[in-house]
């Protein structure tokens, strides 16, 4: 276990070094490189801001408007039978979209239930099985000018499924 904790902490420094080390070696202006990196990089988040300011937008209205909560009441019959906690309805829904907003609703989750009830702890699980799939197909797939994305959103979404029905799983078995 020190060994782990030994190697956690010296990953940075080490991975730091050894860029500096290598790019000396093959005699690579290392900080030019970082700074033009750095270019494309703002290039990019300029290029996808509008996306994401209405990714932001939209989300703010699905939480203000109540609209979460009357899906999870009309969903409810189903989530009953089987066995899906009501209240993690808009949590799921909302993590497919934006991570800041899932977590303020795994938030309000943890306030209202607390993290180490059944469903704090399912929404724990649940959101390290998931992945904000239209965020990051919108923000990467935009910025590299990917336009035919069928495939990958009906894969992410199966895995994004996969990954709520195992939390939910591993929830019950370890938690009861």
């Amino acid at each position: 276990m020190k060994f782990m904790l030994l190697i956690s902490e010296l990953i940075i420094p080490l991975s730091f070094v050894g860029i500096i080390g290598y790019g000396y070696i093959k005699k690579v202006n290392v900080y030019e490189e970082f700074i033009e990196g750095a270019k494309d990089g703002f290039k990019t988040v300029i290029g996808i801001m509008p996306t994401l300011i209405g990714l932001m937008v939209g989300v703010g209205m699905l939480r203000a408007s109540g609209f979460l909560d009357l899906l999870a009441n009309f969903l409810s019959p189903l989530t009953d039978l089987i066995s899906f906690p009501k209240e993690a309805v808009a949590l799921t829904l909302m993590r497919l979209v934006s991570s800041s907003a899932s977590t303020g609703l795994l938030i309000d989750i943890f306030k209202t239930y607390g993290p180490d009830s059944f469903i704090g702890r399912f929404v724990s699980i649940m959101m390290s099985c998931t992945e904000t799939i239209l965020y990051t197909m919108s923000v990467y797939f935009m910025s590299v000018k990917i336009t035919k994305t069928k495939y990958t959103l009906a894969g992410a979404l199966i895995s994004n499924f996969a990954g709520i029905i195992a939390a939910l799983w591993i929830t019950r078995a370890l938690f009861g």
